[in-house]
């Protein structure tokens, strides 16, 4: 089982460990403007969904309870002045790897990687497994490797609420190159659990440890996040109620979730109505707008209104990052 760790050498992501990386899949790269995964990839299947949408909340709450987590976006992000800004932040990353160049995806773990050199500080409380004043930093390995499978299992969850469950071969296929994603994280692949079965054990002996607690901030943080407070998104009931549903019974509690009866009527009841409206949904909604842009890259032309407005909603401008 996980336990808290205080930072040292031997558990922070290194720079040379990222280069290495760069260069390991650079060299396994066919046909660079597919990027690092390629058309198709079950990546790029499972990532083109707007349905990840879904559990954006259950990663975002599930991140807040680690507390070194907590702290870095409390004290060096815009999650409560700009909670639109975090989101886009968050998938500009994400998507640019996944769905940009090669050079894009390269470019984008650059910067994300010295972005986290800025990110260290001090936990304003004692909460779970960690003393006040205990020090934090963005690459300190568990951390990082927290916030990664946040991204990753609840991507899985959000998909098959709509469509339908992957496959074990499907999941496999999906956890290896989810493994070359961390890298691009700053994650060395001896930190990452070896097969999809052992990813989810993690998860389960995380819940379970002190690794995670949800402090007095982070509650707060996490109720403005689930009610839209601070931006123009109203956040429905159905929302709100899938997101509990996804929390370990733990987790509803430590953030005070409500999860009674009435919710979980909503939570069924969008269990059978979403799967049928989104079916529905013409391509240009469905698919995130760096899939669609990729899929004019690779078609020989830039990225076509739709995909730039759909860019726009999802990183935050008409397109993704030039490589630098």
């Amino acid at each position: 089982m996980e336990q808290p760790h205080r930072v040292n050498a031997a558990t922070e992501a290194t720079r040379p460990d990222l280069e290495r990386h760069i260069a390991s899949v650079a060299a396994l790269v066919q046909r660079p403007i597919e990027g690092i995964f390629g058309s198709d990839s079950v990546s790029w299947r499972i990532n083109r969904e707007s349905a990840l949408f879904l559990g954006a909340g259950r990663a975002a709450l599930l991140q807040l309870a680690h507390p070194w987590v907590a702290a870095a976006l409390d004290q060096h992000a815009s999650l409560l002045a700009k909670p639109i800004a975090r989101f886009h932040n968050t998938f500009r990353v994400v998507f640019t790897m996944i769905f940009g160049t090669a050079d894009q995806a390269f470019s984008s773990a650059r910067s994300l990687y010295q972005m986290h050199t800025r990110i260290t500080g001090e936990i304003p409380d004692a909460v779970a497994g960690y003393e006040k004043g205990s020090r934090y930093e963005a690459l300190h390995i568990p951390a990082l490797k927290w916030v990664y499978a946040t991204l990753i299992e609840s991507a899985v969850i959000a998909y098959e609420c709509v469509l339908p469950p992957l496959t074990p071969d499907e999941l496999a296929h999906y956890y290896g190159e989810s493994k070359i994603l961390a890298g691009l994280f700053g994650l060395p692949p001896a930190a990452l659990p070896e097969t999809w079965t052992d990813f989810k054990a993690y998860i389960a002996d995380m819940f379970a440890s002190e690794a995670l607690g949800v402090s007095d901030r982070s509650r707060y943080m996490a109720n403005r996040i689930m009610t839209g407070s601070g931006s123009w998104i109203h956040i429905p009931l159905w929302y709100q109620s899938l997101t509990a549903e996804w929390l370990p019974p733990r987790f509803r509690d430590e953030f005070q979730l409500r999860f009674g009866p009435h919710e979980r009527s909503s939570a069924t009841r969008a269990h059978s109505w979403l799967p049928r409206v989104y079916s529905r949904l013409p391509d240009a909604l469905r698919y995130v707008g760096p899939y669609q842009e990729a899929h004019d890259r690779l078609r020989g032309r830039a990225a076509n209104f739709l995909a730039r407005r759909s860019n726009t909603f999802w990183i935050g401008q008409p397109t993704m990052p030039s490589a630098r």
